[in-house]
């Protein structure tokens, strides 16, 4: 166990916010300001640097970094991923951006010394991004198992065929190194075992990273989502993640925590957009009366506090349980919140862009953008259908005898 990277948790959160309030929610316009000047919308934007170094200087950087490795238990970050979430590019100020929080866990749990010396070091120092390479176009990739791109030995190298879209990051031109999962060894009959993940380094020779792809008209840019196609790559065989066969492992260990940060984030954007509607509810008036003297808008507001405060308790739960007995065993939990929280969010914010009129739907608001997030979250490390039918699975086994 190392020693323990950060302060109390509630003085971190007190930090946070003050961050936030100072450096954050000021520059919303001015980042994408220059978001939109640059000639690449796909590459850094200066204002992030200057407040990465900031949030360096504040102790504030690698808020993520497990328990096991001197940072904070996932209850203890919980609040501070909610704080994050509040404005959507935020996490990277932090070094606390998807996927690079859950490929900088996968090579802390599985990475040799030589791979973390030379991906997990620059990542944390925040010097490079990655990418997790799962999603594949021709296949239903919600059943992890179906993956077609081929990692196959060829003497002292491995050589990956396939393609895959939806690859977060990897429009960035930051993004140095993809995590991918493949099928070294199709024809095993454990369909569990079948897959490998290896360690693609973006310039090696067939790496082609072919367009940036949209959810609901969004590019997430600088980070962006893109299809990627791996033309026979070579790469050296100690690039293979733990070895051949543990690529669903891997997936397994990475998820978990990842889909808790995902909640953790929606929180915040709900929270906010709940604030949002509560000023304008008394800034605006229809009819002879402020909307917030109409009985529908405080209807629509009591429904959101109530869902964002049973979603948040959820979370807490869940994050809580993980901690005392890791995700494998607390998958019931992740995948209730799971399926609970990005819906939630959508809903609150919908409402919340409803009292907003028009201007709801456009990006003088954050509530578009944070709406986005929350639909394509209900797909993204799993879809709902498929964290219901394992939950309800795994419930009825529990309680039918």
């Amino acid at each position: 166990m190392h020693d323990r990277l950060f302060p109390h948790p509630e003085l971190l959160q007190e930090q946070l916010q003050a961050f936030m309030d100072q450096h954050i929610y000021p520059n919303e316009e001015h980042y994408h300001a220059q978001l939109n000047a640059l000639p690449n919308r796909f590459s850094t934007v200066p204002l992030m640097e200057e407040l990465k170094a900031k949030a360096r200087e504040a102790g504030l950087w690698n808020l993520f970094m497990p328990a096991s490795h001197g940072g904070l238990t996932n209850e203890q970050y919980a609040p501070l991923a909610e704080i994050m979430g509040r404005v959507m590019w935020s996490p990277e100020a932090f070094n606390c951006n998807a996927p690079d929080t859950g490929n900088m866990e996968v090579f802390m749990k599985y990475g040799t010394p030589e791979q973390q010396e030379r991906w997990l070091k620059p990542l944390l120092a925040g010097e490079i991004r990655s990418s997790y390479c799962m999603t594949e176009p021709d296949v239903a990739s919600s059943d992890a198992t179906n993956v077609q791109t081929s990692i196959r030995r060829d003497g002292d190298s491995y050589v990956i065929n396939g393609r895959k879209w939806f690859i977060t990051n990897a429009m960035y031109e930051r993004c140095a190194i993809f995590i991918v999962m493949g099928k070294s060894d199709p024809d095993n009959p454990n369909r569990h075992i079948q897959q490998s993940q290896i360690l693609v380094p973006k310039n090696t020779p067939g790496v082609k990273v072919l367009r940036p792809l949209t959810t609901l008209g969004y590019d997430d840019a600088p980070i962006g989502h893109a299809e990627v196609l791996f033309d026979n790559v070579r790469v050296p065989a100690e690039n293979i993640l733990l070895g051949e066969g543990r690529g669903f492992e891997i997936a397994q260990g990475r998820l978990g925590p990842g889909r808790l940060h995902h909640c953790m984030r929606l929180i915040g954007c709900a929270q906010r957009a709940l604030e949002f509607a509560c000023r304008r509810a008394v800034s605006r008036s229809t009819f002879g009366r402020k909307l917030a003297e109409h009985q529908s808008v405080r209807e629509d507001i009591a429904k959101c506090f109530a869902e964002i405060e049973q979603a948040r308790l959820l979370t807490m739960k869940t994050a809580r349980r993980m901690d005392e007995v890791g995700p494998k065993d607390a998958r019931d939990f992740i995948a209730a919140t799971k399926i609970s929280v990005p819906l939630m969010a959508q809903t609150v914010i919908d409402r919340c862009m409803q009292i907003h009129g028009a201007g709801g739907l456009t990006s003088d608001y954050f509530m578009a953008e944070a709406f986005n997030y929350a639909r394509w979250c209900r797909q993204a490390d799993g879809p709902d259908q498929v964290h219901m039918m394992a939950l309800g699975k795994d419930i009825i086994a529990r309680y039918a005898n």
